[in-house]
């Protein structure tokens, strides 16, 4: 079978591969349909992604078909079409004992440390598969995506009424947006680039949107009354973005790196003691979480028409991909189509 392998740095090849034997006990063998392109993608492309390894089989954003079960799976049967919780952890750590597998010591991301879904077939832990019949391929490769932003506003613990600020409106960004709205808070957008910008306050609903400057505290304080936002949630890995994102933090506030940096942060102490403020880090996402986002597309209440901007397939996947990394293009998502 054929698959697409991120050689190195700038480099994909469309690679020759041996299907894959039958699922063991606790696993499953799954058929790719669509494979979304994200952040660690467009980063690893460009040799910056903290924890990638090279050659790698990309694709972690995944909506797949089931074809057969190993000895002892129940939950899925042949035919069921899931999402793809692609967090392989240990499940011995402390933070896997303390149901938090999402930040295993050991932790291994298919995709990023071992070969993903950019291939027609292979086997996955069957633990890690969402049936979720109703939805679409395009929606099921959706829902990573939008459990990383939920994650993020669960570490925040996001309330009713309160005003919050996402920086960055990248499509992880976005899915912060989605879910600070759920959770009934205000939203203020900051971000450099225009389109995404526009696209926040046309399809989003988005009031308020500020690109970074001078004036951009000032800014704040008027939109907050005085009080800046209760949670700050930086979604752009830039060590600059990061390390200044406090001076928009109310006193009292959480700020959340949702973003990741190879670059130690420089934060001044004095600004974190003054307001006492709650600095949390935001990694991947639980099981729970995917399950709460299946039912909230069921019901309606995620619209997921508007994400995906974009489309391609293997043959021309080496040549598109270089356009998604430029922010001019107006990406929010590109789909893969993955062919039988």
């Amino acid at each position: 079978m054929k698959a697409i392998c991120l050689e190195e740095p700038g480099r994909f090849e469309q690679v020759d591969l041996p299907d894959p034997d039958g699922p063991g006990a606790g696993d499953a063998l799954v058929r790719v349909h669509r494979v979304g392109i994200c952040g660690t993608d467009l980063h690893a492309y460009q040799g910056s992604q903290l924890y990638y390894t090279y050659p790698r089989i990309p694709g972690h954003e995944l909506g797949v078909e089931v074809v057969e079960v190993g000895a002892g799976v129940e939950h899925i049967e042949p035919g069921d079409t899931c999402a793809v919780e692609p967090y392989m952890n240990c499940r011995r750590c402390l933070a896997c004992r303390q149901d938090r597998g999402n930040c295993c010591a050991k932790l291994e991301v298919i995709g990023v440390h071992r070969d993903g879904g950019m291939r027609p077939l292979f086997v996955v832990r069957a633990d890690k598969l969402h049936k979720a019949e109703s939805l679409s391929f395009d929606q099921l490769a959706l829902v990573e995506t939008l459990a990383i932003g939920c994650h993020a506003v669960n570490r925040a613990a996001v309330k009713a009424g309160e005003q919050v600020m996402v920086i960055g409106a990248g499509p992880i960004g976005l899915g912060v947006i989605q879910f600070c709205r759920l959770a009934g808070a205000e939203v203020i957008v900051l971000d450099l680039n225009e389109k995404r910008l526009g696209f926040c306050s046309e399809r989003m609903g988005i009031r308020h949107t500020l690109k970074p400057g001078e004036q951009t505290v000032g800014q704040l304080a008027n939109l907050t009354g005085g009080d800046m936002p209760a949670a700050v949630f930086d979604v752009t890995g830039n060590f600059r973005s990061m390390s200044g994102a406090i001076q928009y933090l109310a006193h009292g506030g959480r700020l959340v790196f949702v973003g990741i940096v190879k670059d130690e942060l420089a934060i001044a102490g004095p600004a974190i003691h003054g307001r006492e403020a709650t600095i949390l880090g935001s990694r991947n996402a639980h099981a729970r979480e995917f399950a709460f986002i299946i039912d909230r597309i069921r019901q309606g209440e995620i619209d997921t028409t508007c994400w995906i901007t974009h489309r391609t397939d293997f043959e021309h996947l080496p040549g598109d991909f270089p356009s998604y990394v430029d922010p001019a293009t107006g990406v929010i998502k590109a789909m893969v189509n993955v062919p039988s």
